[in-house]
């Protein structure tokens, strides 16, 4: 195996944006350390292992210091610096905030921004030490808006999405980048997971997500700061950023409260 290879690690790698995002890795040269908290992350590996990357996949629960510990034992194992950091390991909840069992609200916060920060932390530490490295956080265009019945998700990518900026800024002295991934509605396991598929977003037609992955990937390897997938969501960005929040939390009502997709229908 060539050790020439620069090293990627890429969380939530088993399916959809993460997964596609490992591919464009390992389709450009890159071996992969890659995580997720299920085993079909070992399937993924396999595939990866296709495009002559070397592969080591990580099974741990990135919402736990212990399990994002464990990945970057992983990555200390490989003797090679991190070139790339795909940060993208998340997790949706609909329904309202009431409603929800804390514990699941938790999950989200910590796999979403404590997991996600913890790591970051530790392999940007590595980078800053060589000056030299790229970051790929997955934040959304959720993060624009109050999001009525997915009230803690929109809000963790809210965190996501000024967290990325205020870290480029702070590295634009560096040859460290950092660029913000954010995606609107893609065709994932995400709607299934957060319990959503009665909803007007969860049956709406969605991006695809190697496609998302490709736009993300291209503007990490130029050093961008952030990509908005779509030209709706482009749209959707702009608007939600000079629409009053109230309205905005009203529009995101439709599209997320329970039962939203069977009220759209003629």
């Amino acid at each position: 195996m060539a050790e020439d290879r620069s090293l990627a690690v890429v969380t939530g790698a088993s399916t959809g944006i993460g997964y596609e995002l490992a591919k464009c890795c390992a389709e450009n040269g890159f071996d992969l350390v890659i995580a997720a908290d299920e085993s079909r992350i070992n399937e993924a590996a396999d595939d990866f292992r296709k495009f002559g990357a070397k592969v080591e996949a990580v099974e741990a629960d990135l919402a736990t210091m212990d399990g994002v510990d464990k990945l970057y034992q992983a990555i200390g194992a490989f003797n090679r610096p991190v070139e790339a950091l795909l940060a993208n390991a998340g997790r949706g909840l609909g329904k309202a905030f009431l409603d929800q069992d804390f514990n699941d609200i938790r999950d989200v916060i910590d796999t979403n921004i404590t997991g996600t920060l913890y790591l970051i932390q530790k392999v940007g530490r590595d980078m800053r030490s060589r000056n030299s490295g790229r970051i790929l956080i997955t934040g959304s265009i959720a993060g624009f808006m109050p999001g009525s019945f997915q009230a803690a998700y929109n809000g963790s990518k809210a965190f996501l999405d000024s967290f990325s900026f205020a870290l480029r800024i702070e590295l634009k002295d560096t040859n460290i980048t950092v660029t913000c991934l954010m995606p609107g509605a893609t065709e994932t396991e995400f709607f299934e997971r957060a319990d959503m598929l009665d909803t007007q977003v969860g049956q709406s037609k969605k991006d695809d997500p190697a496609e998302v992955a490709r736009a993300g990937f291209d503007a990490m390897m130029k050093g961008q700061g952030d990509v908005v997938t779509g030209w709706k969501n482009k749209l959707m960005s702009a608007i939600a950023s000079v629409t009053p929040a109230g309205l905005v939390a009203e529009q995101h009502r439709k599209m997320a409260e329970p039962g939203s997709g069977e009220k759209s229908k003629p």
